[in-house]
């Protein structure tokens, strides 16, 4: 890499386009190391102070606290980010030094997070989400809140005009709540602000989330250890801790739903769809138009008597799973309508209560007995989509334009049924389509029709203004 100055490779960034490198807030080490500090104090606490003795243990806990900071500095002080060109690079490293490059025309989303120790001093961590990373490629933590802000914004409006270049863009920036940009004649032109979708109540999103099966094992948990105590007149120390583990385990996951989609809410503005949740940790997510692969709906069995569903969607790079489902969520809770609307927002041109799946073969029901009635799809005008589930009542939504590739299964008991499935892959894995159990003709003229289908999508966002690739008539 040419420093600025330097010589630069033959189309490069010239050095009015090579900034400073920039370094993260200086009480970074602090926040990460006082994190790694109290996880490393943890591990040593309790049988630590057992055979050390307090004075001991003392002194070990101080020495690890040192240690911890010390290499926190030394990583601060070598870390550091810019931008280059349509590039955000990061270095880091004192022994073996790394530097990324992150293309912005990959960014997949932005997503700013203040977790309490970060609220309490002004700050922010900055995660980007590029395409086929299996994890955050690039965490930047921690920056000034301000600082933060106006770097995703950059990012965004860089990446956003290397998918659509717009010769009337030349700049964009943060100013008040919309974004402002550069016009032909140097004029400055205001983007209108961010438009508010929706706002889920606190009060539904408890509900639905102490309407969770987790909560029916809380009861025995809690009934197990007192029925033993009872017959034996005995609350031994087992006991009691597997009570409590049972009990931690069973409301671990509503409780951190909860506090993670707290005043959650979405929004459009120009740099594409914003979600905002969180309770203790605040995140303020950004999803570029056209990054959202697929989106699955779903209709819990104790949800349906308030009318109630959710949504998730998948962004090739960000994961639902391993504790990220809040990172993925696109509505936690809601109506049909508002599922529709929001979901319109973000596969523009596809209305759900539209959806009529096609049944499987009545042979099918020697595969799944129970499923045969819920199985189904349909190929609507703008999206690929699939039902599937009993008690969980599930529809996968795929864009035309973000299928990857089709393909056609066949097993041996399908093949004495005469019937195949047929999958359409997105890009980075996540929800899957699947149309289960279609007879075998139906399956190869699906397959090859969705083909079609998505090479249109394709050659539509490519060339979007069709007068300027005319037909060729024929003689």
């Amino acid at each position: 890499m040419s420093e600025p100055g330097g010589p630069r490779e033959p189309g490069g960034p010239t050095a009015a386009e090579v900034e400073p490198r920039r370094r993260l807030h200086p009480l970074t080490p602090l926040l990460r190391g006082g994190r790694l500090a109290v996880l490393a104090v943890v591990a040593i606490s309790w049988q630590g102070y057992q055979n050390l003795g307090t004075q001991r243990w003392l002194l070990a806990v101080g020495a690890v606290a040192v240690l911890v900071l010390a290499g926190s500095v030394v990583s601060w002080l070598v870390t550091g980010y810019h931008v280059v060109g349509r590039e955000l690079r990061i270095y880091e490293g004192l022994i073996w030094r790394r530097t990324r490059a992150i293309p912005l025309e990959r960014l997949q989303s932005v997503e700013l997070v203040r977790g309490v120790l970060a609220r309490l001093f002004g700050l922010a961590e900055l995660r980007l989400e590029v395409v086929g990373a299996s994890k955050t490629e690039a965490p930047l933590a921690y920056l000034p809140v301000d600082e933060a802000t106006a770097l995703r914004e950059r990012l965004l409006a860089l990446a956003r005009s290397r998918r659509t270049p717009a010769p009337d863009v030349a700049e964009s920036g943060v100013a008040g709540t919309g974004v402002a940009r550069t016009g032909a004649a140097g004029s400055v032109v205001a983007e209108p602000p961010e438009r508010v979708i929706h706002t889920i109540a606190n009060r539904d999103l408890v509900i639905s989330q102490l309407l969770r099966p987790q909560w029916w094992a809380v009861p025995l948990a809690i009934g197990a250890p007192i029925y033993f105590f009872a017959s034996e007149a005995e609350l031994n120390f087992i006991a009691v801790a597997s009570m409590l583990t049972a009990v931690i385990g069973a409301v671990q996951a509503p409780v951190r739903a909860i506090l993670g989609d707290w005043r959650f809410t979405i929004g459009l503005a120009s740099d594409g769809l914003r979600v905002r949740r969180g309770l203790l940790e605040t995140r303020s997510q950004t999803v570029p138009p056209g990054r959202i692969q697929s989106v699955g709906v779903q209709w819990p069995l104790l949800w349906r008597g308030h009318g109630w569903v959710r949504a998730q969607m998948h962004v090739a790079g960000v994961s639902g799973g391993d504790g990220n489902e809040q990172r993925a969520g696109l509505l936690p809770v809601g109506t049909v309508p508002t599922a529709e609307r929001v979901i319109a927002e973000a596969l523009p041109g596809f209305a759900l209560t539209s959806v009529v799946v096609h049944p499987v073969p009545r042979r099918a029901r020697w595969l799944v007995p129970l499923r045969r009635r819920v199985l189904g799809h349909q190929l609507t005008d703008t999206a690929f989509v699939t039902r599937d589930g009993l008690l969980t009542r599930r529809l996968v939504i795929v864009p035309y334009g973000r299928i990857q590739s089709v393909r056609v299964r066949q097993g041996p008991l399908q093949r004495q049924l005469r019937v195949a499935s047929v999958w359409a892959d997105t890009a980075g894995g996540g929800l899957e389509a699947v149309a289960l159990h279609r007879d075998v003709a139906e399956a190869k003229a699906l397959a090859a029709d969705l083909a079609d289908r998505s090479r249109a999508a394709r050659s539509r966002a490519a060339h979007p203004n069709p007068s300027a690739h005319p037909t060729i008539a024929s003689i």
